[in-house]
């Protein structure tokens, strides 16, 4: 995989206009069940975010490939699991993951309708949580309530921090050129923006906590 993104970061220098059809397939495909838990769309979305401070690419373009993308992927993938109710998870391919299915469901009991909301920045559920919450028949306005607001704030979480992270090399770390920087140092940069959505994650899970204890002891 560190071969295939250093020949997609080294193309988008050059080609930079192809880049934004690349992260919305990015976002879109890892919402594919099953085959999304493989495609690595969040590596990618997070290395090409540190072509933006050098001008191969523009933040807002970028921002609006991936949410597009996110966006309709678990969109067609809910619709799919709403029209299809529970049969779909035991259908193929879904049959042939009884593991990855039970992982999903376990979520929406652990964490109800916030589990569409973390779901976004755990990996091995990311691509069945969507379609699982349309085979639980979640009411679509109460999905994109939680799906929209939490693919933007994961576009944000994986852009921003390579964006950061660039310019602050540029400027301190005496680089002539921040291309340069996103074509020999992708992997840190993935790495610490991995780092800062798992964080925002746990905070997020951890407030949810203190919450319902409170809720608890009234």
């Amino acid at each position: 995989m560190a071969a295939l993104v250093d020949q997609l970061v080294g193309f988008v220098a050059a080609h930079g206009a192809l880049a934004y059809a690349a992260l919305f397939l990015a976002a879109l495909l890892e919402a594919v069940p099953v085959f999304g838990s493989v495609i690595p769309g969040s590596t990618i979305i997070l290395a090409l975010s540190a072509l933006i401070p050098g001008g191969e690419l523009q933040l807002l373009p970028v921002l609006a490939s991936a949410i597009v993308g996110a966006i309709i992927g678990d969109g067609t993938a809910f619709w799919i699991g709403h029209r299809a109710q529970r049969d779909i998870l035991g259908a193929w391919p879904l049959s042939r993951y009884p593991g990855l299915v039970s992982q999903s469901e376990g979520f929406f009991q652990r964490y109800g309708t916030l589990a569409v909301f973390f779901a976004r920045f755990v990996a091995p559920v990311r691509a069945l949580v969507p379609i699982t919450a349309g085979a639980l028949a979640m009411p679509p306005p109460r999905f994109y309530a939680v799906n929209i607001p939490a693919i933007v704030f994961w576009a944000l979480a994986h852009v921003l921090p390579g964006v950061l992270a660039v310019s602050v090399l540029h400027k301190y770390g005496g680089f002539a050129h921040p291309a340069a920087i996103a074509k020999h140092y992708w992997m840190p940069i993935v790495l610490v923006g991995a780092l800062i959505a798992g964080i925002a994650v746990w905070w997020l899970r951890h407030r949810r906590g203190i919450n319902v204890r409170a809720k608890r002891q009234r």
